[in-house]
């Protein structure tokens, strides 16, 4: 019958996202939410200029996102997780970094 098909798939579905249900995967849960933000705040942006647009707050959502995936990833202790979100955060910091130059740069020719 094709009920028994799914009976499988909802116990496994079960254990991974009730049954294990903790405050880390609250975290995870939490992380990613934040890490996708930068994609809605980077197409909000771009639909509003009518071109493509990386706004400053897709650099602070990946950051913030990124450690957070980072600090979820470490307690998983998933060795590929840990180097792309580790990874990750050294061109957010640069990114943000590079801005910040930028600006300075901007208001020290206005004076």
């Amino acid at each position: 019958m094709m009920v028994e098909v799914f009976v499988p798939i909802i116990a496994w579905f079960r254990v991974v996202f009730v049954e294990q249900f903790n405050g880390w995967i609250l975290l995870g849960f939490l992380a990613q939410a934040c890490f996708t933000m930068r994609f809605v705040v980077q197409w909000l942006a771009s639909e509003r200029a009518k071109r493509s647009v990386v706004p400053v707050a897709f650099w602070f959502f990946s950051l913030f996102g990124g450690v957070l995936l980072l600090i979820y990833a470490i307690q998983r202790q998933d060795p590929v997780f840990i180097a792309g979100q580790g990874m990750g955060l050294f061109i957010y910091v640069r990114n943000l970094w590079l801005i910040a130059n930028e600006k300075k740069a901007a208001v020290a020719d206005t004076q």
